[in-house]
């Protein structure tokens, strides 16, 4: 019903910067309300990065990425995620998410009812 595409991963020093896209087709309205980036280190659960309510542009972000990391949109089927400062530690798998209703920045899974495949971010010292 609703695809999520993320593109824009790949491989940067410390310190340099990488913009990913998370790409929407299908219904789109059915996710019309929030849109939101996790991301999954080899071993570690799946982990909330930022979120963007349609309705109000309201953010959210984790306290790992505050001040580095931007969330935007273009339209209702493109979402964004800037990374500046780009660390070792944020490497990982990032995935777009999508959810009929808002969910106030969850960062729980759960929350969100479409997902994208992800795209690799590795970030080298």
């Amino acid at each position: 019903q609703v695809q999520l595409t993320e593109s824009g991963g790949g491989l940067v020093q410390a310190g340099d910067s990488l913009r990913l896209s998370c790409a929407a087709s299908g219904r789109t309205f059915m996710m019309a309300y929030t849109v939101a980036w996790f991301r999954q280190a080899p071993g570690k659960e799946r982990e909330f990065v930022a979120a963007m309510e349609w309705s109000d542009s309201s953010t959210y972000y984790a306290d790992s990425v505050k001040g580095r990391f931007t969330i935007s949109r273009a339209n209702v089927r493109t979402t964004y995620l800037r990374m500046d400062s780009l660390k070792p530690e944020d490497s990982a798998i990032y995935y777009c998410a999508a959810a009929g209703k808002r969910t106030y920045g969850s960062s729980t899974t759960s929350s969100y009812d479409y997902w994208g495949q992800g795209t690799q971010v590795t970030v080298s010292s």
